[in-house]
């Protein structure tokens, strides 16, 4: 089992806590926060030993959790990954592209690894249409959120879709060619909905919006390429998956048949892809667990944290 610490113990600290003390693959050591009231409640509560500075919590752990706000990543990813501890650090990797780029670098020179938490990778409703999304040609998502006070430190790009980002470069293998976007900020002193329009060399569009004021939640990505329309519910963890192909000469009496104005028939039908319960946090930890241990590259690398946060900059400087 690897030894985890978890520096960070706010909402998200307190559930990666949870996990990794039930996790098969994890030996949970401890965890550091700053407000040492908060944390002494929980240490006694939950029972986790509570160390007294994130200097002590490095050296006695393998792997570092950084469930820290995102302004304070790089300082504490440099210590741990030059104590030769291995990194996993909530997304967006940091707060600049020049930090990500020198986590990266130090990461690779000391020998360690990192992986980023992009967690909707691990969602099990994408993870059920992941390998039908071949070649898609519009990509189209919604992620809207209610306000809560606690996100608006950063962006909406920085904090929602970010995770739609990170998404759209693990299915689109081409290089962005532009970046056009608007912004609007309603309550905050940054924008609080976000759009963007990315267009990529090889022809392929996606149109990315998301809110923190919406009155309702979702969390909707649609994949449109030839011959099929993939919808991933990553809120509902729901998929709808709709094919065509060359319709048979003489079809089933129910079979949906489209014509177009060239003759062509086209047949309709519907796919219903096997969606496993799992939970994506204790699921993107424990794969990173793998990847230490197999001395292979994680799910989520430090490289696509950062092109993710690059990609997220280009929008922001679009609509500034």
């Amino acid at each position: 089992m690897i030894k985890a610490g978890v520096l960070g113990a706010g909402h998200l600290g307190k559930i990666h806590l949870r996990l990794l003390d039930v996790s098969d693959r994890y030996d949970l050591v401890g965890f550091y926060d700053p407000d040492k009231k908060n944390a002494q409640i929980l240490a006694n509560e939950k029972g986790y030993k509570y160390f007294e500075s994130a200097e002590a919590l490095i050296a006695a752990c393998e792997m570092l959790d950084i469930v820290t706000p995102t302004l304070y990543h790089h300082e504490v990813a440099l210590k741990a990954i030059n104590s030769g501890k291995h990194i996993f650090i909530e997304k967006p990797i940091a707060n600049s592209i020049i930090e990500a780029e020198e986590i990266t670098k130090t990461a690779k020179d000391q020998g360690v690894l990192g992986q980023v938490g992009h967690v909707e990778r691990f969602n099990p409703a994408f993870k059920a249409v992941r390998d039908s999304i071949t070649n898609p040609m519009f990509i189209e998502s919604h992620r809207l959120a209610e306000f809560n006070p606690r996100g608006t430190d950063v962006p909406v790009v920085l904090d929602l879709m970010i995770h739609d980002i990170d998404i759209l470069l693990s299915i689109v293998k081409a290089k962005v060619r532009s970046v056009s976007a608007s912004g609007v900020s309603v309550i905050s002193s940054t924008p609080d909905i976000a759009n963007a329009r990315i267009e990529f060399e090889n022809g392929c569009v996606a149109n990315l919006t998301a809110s923190r004021i919406s009155l309702k939640k979702m969390r909707k990505t649609r994949f449109f390429q030839k011959d099929a329309y993939i919808s991933v519910d990553f809120l509902e963890r729901k998929v709808e998956v709709v094919k065509m192909k060359e319709a048979p000469e003489q079809p089933e009496d129910f079979a949906m048949i489209l014509q177009n104005a060239e003759g062509e028939k086209k047949q309709i039908y519907f796919e219903n892809p096997a969606i496993e319960d799992s939970n994506a946090i204790l699921e993107e930890l424990e794969t990173f667990a793998l990847a230490i241990q197999k001395k292979s590259e994680p799910i989520v690398s430090l490289e696509n944290g950062t092109a993710a946060l690059d990609l997220a900059y280009q929008i922001i400087a679009a609509y500034s």
